[in-house]
């Protein structure tokens, strides 16, 4: 079993920045592609961001790229995800997500992940 916490989330300006960690609890941390989803109130959870287990490879929406950066620390089981310019829309609960599957090297969509964190709310004032 997987365990995934976030933490990180909180209110900033529009154009600020904000870091997102996601801390899991597994030995085997590297063989999992990780990712980030967000939903707001009355939306469907959309996703955000991936990384592959060695994060050589990433992949993000039009919505934020350019704006947000994945990484991964493998050593310490954290995936991060670093905000920049954000705006009003950004706002959201943001979610961590791991994969079981090996062989996945990136995920965009919701069904390809099996551990999913508690979420950590982000609100961007304008």
């Amino acid at each position: 079993q997987v365990q995934l916490v976030e933490s990180g989330g909180g209110l900033v300006q529009a154009g600020g920045s904000l870091m997102l960690s996601c801390a899991a609890s597994v030995r085997t941390f590297s063989v999992y592609a990780m990712g980030w989803f967000r939903q707001a109130p009355g939306n469907d959870r959309d996703f955000v961001a991936t990384i592959s287990w060695r994060g050589d490879t990433t992949y993000f929406p039009d919505s934020v790229k350019g704006r947000f950066t994945i990484s991964r620390d493998n050593n310490k089981n954290t995936v991060y995800l670093q905000m920049n310019s954000l705006k009003p829309e950004d706002t959201a609960v943001y979610y961590c997500a791991a994969s079981a599957d090996p062989q996945l090297r990136i995920g965009s969509r919701i069904h390809e992940y099996d551990y999913w964190g508690q979420g950590t709310q982000v609100t961007v004032s304008s």
